[in-house]
């Protein structure tokens, strides 16, 4: 069956790409299909061609918001750098595009995009030894912190530019961190999830739990003829 002529105007990058202007320009309550539709200039049927229903679409919009950690280079950086700078990117990614953080989060929570943190800082924590069950939790930690101090950020940029932090209902001044302190707070907690890390690696050694020499899931790696992994490193008991 061959596409509506309308729908074949447009290619799927086209929609998430006008997908992503419109919930940077009016935000994700009014990031509509009709809107959508509207701004390509075609009718609400055809953006179905592209993507079977909504949640698709704002998966790959979701998508696009993610894509520069995939440029993030943690090449011969120790664990504990790699957990705050890929923490700190993800921060900026979700900042760039208005409610970037409330789409993202609705995109991870349906598993309609992957984690943004954990194949890269599993390079990193597979090169220091680190056991991928502790390293998977760290991930986690990371992606659902960060996640979720971006929309409480985003939340107060909102209504802050609506007004609404100067009325009598809103929080003290005392309440809130000043940006500054925010970010402060934020590397901070970072640091906090980096040591934690490190503190588990430590804990489960003395206790037997994981020893020195035992194997770890190799890394993927892309190969010409496809992927193939390297060898199982051993588990240390220090993370970098």
């Amino acid at each position: 069956m061959s596409a509506p002529a309308n729908a074949r105007r447009h290619s799927r990058d086209d929609v998430s790409r006008a997908a992503l202007r419109l919930l940077d320009e009016f935000g994700l309550p009014d990031l509509t299909m009709r809107a959508i539709a509207t701004a390509l200039d075609v009718q609400v049927s055809a953006l179905y061609w592209h993507f079977p229903n909504k949640q698709s679409l704002l998966a790959a919009v979701s998508a696009r918001i993610l894509e520069p950690m995939d440029d993030v280079d943690v090449e011969e950086l120790p664990t504990s750098d790699v957990v705050r700078l890929l923490g700190g990117r993800l921060r900026e990614c979700l900042l760039a595009y208005r409610d970037g953080a409330e789409l993202v989060s609705s995109s991870l929570a349906l598993g309609l995009v992957d984690s943004p943190v954990k194949p890269q800082l599993m390079k990193a924590t597979r090169r220091d030894g680190v056991p991928d069950p502790l390293s998977r939790v760290a991930a986690e930690a990371v992606m659902h912190f960060v996640v979720g101090f971006t929309f409480h950020e985003q939340q107060r940029l909102s209504a802050g530019a609506l007004g609404l932090l100067d009325t009598e209902t809103s929080l003290s001044q005392g309440a809130m961190s000043s940006p500054r302190e925010a970010g402060a707070d934020f590397e901070d907690a970072l640091t906090m999830i980096a040591d934690g890390l490190r503190t588990a690696v430590r804990r489960r050694a003395r206790a037997g739990t994981i020893r020195p020499g035992d194997p770890v899931e190799p890394a993927p790696v892309a190969l010409a003829g496809g992927l193939a992994g390297p060898r199982p490193r051993p588990v240390g008991d220090v993370v970098g």
